[in-house]
């Protein structure tokens, strides 16, 4: 099987196409590789393809003038991102980093936009997509604001249980304690902290690497 043929029937997106739809969608996919710690592109970049992390890890993030880091979101296997950029047309307005090493799936903005202008299946898959992303944005700055730590980890922690953003993910994730940190906006010694009190409160189970959820939604709604 084929490098696009792989990519097409793991995209959560694919099943939503035609069969004519996906023929034309798998002729532009390609895939490309990214070791830990390399930028997929940075702020203002143009970066003509929708994009799906196949394998890894990537968190999407800012820096602003006064040299404040913020990050919006982790993307894990299965999650497909920069769709608000190529319908825009415009560059990206964030950078993107892979905080292990990571194989992306890209879909051209050619393709893109013949699968946006044609088939109705891709526009309910987009609106999903959009609608979920939207919550997570807004959700981002009220993590930023007004939640104490262990509560920012346990929010961040829950978006990839989230069936539409990160559809490979069940009920749990391989995740480091330091790819935690870099996501929250924390040190790993606040992780390591917030994680054994989420573990002792019956929410997940942390392992080395590994983090098992039990109840993503109390996570979704943290705040104590």
């Amino acid at each position: 099987m084929s490098i696009k043929d792989e990519i097409a029937r793991e995209a959560l997106w694919a099943s939503e196409l035609t069969p004519e739809e996906m023929e034309r969608a798998r002729h532009g996919l390609v895939e490309r590789v990214y070791p830990k710690g390399s930028y997929v592109c940075h702020r203002g970049d143009r970066l003509d393809h929708w994009t799906g992390v196949r394998e890894g890890l990537v968190k999407i993030s800012a820096i602003s003038a006064a040299g404040k880091a913020m990050t919006f979101a982790g993307m894990a296997g299965g999650s497909w991102f920069g769709e608000g950029s190529v319908l825009k047309d415009e560059p990206r307005q964030y950078d993107v980093v892979a905080i292990r090493d990571t194989r992306l799936a890209l879909m051209p903005r050619s393709t893109f936009m013949w699968l946006f202008e044609n088939s109705t299946g891709f526009n309910r898959y987009l609106v999903r997509q959009l609608n979920e992303r939207l919550g997570q944005f807004i959700a981002s700055v009220e993590y930023d604001r007004i939640l104490d730590p262990k509560a920012r980890v346990a929010r961040n922690l829950s978006w990839f249980f989230n069936p539409v953003l990160c559809p490979n993910v069940k009920n749990e994730i391989e995740i480091s304690q330091e790819e935690l940190a870099l996501l929250a906006g924390v040190s790993r010694q606040v992780v390591n902290r917030a994680l054994q009190g989420l573990q002792e409160e019956g929410l997940l189970r942390a392992e080395h690497g590994r983090i098992t959820v039990f109840k993503p939604e109390a996570l979704s709604r943290y705040d104590v």
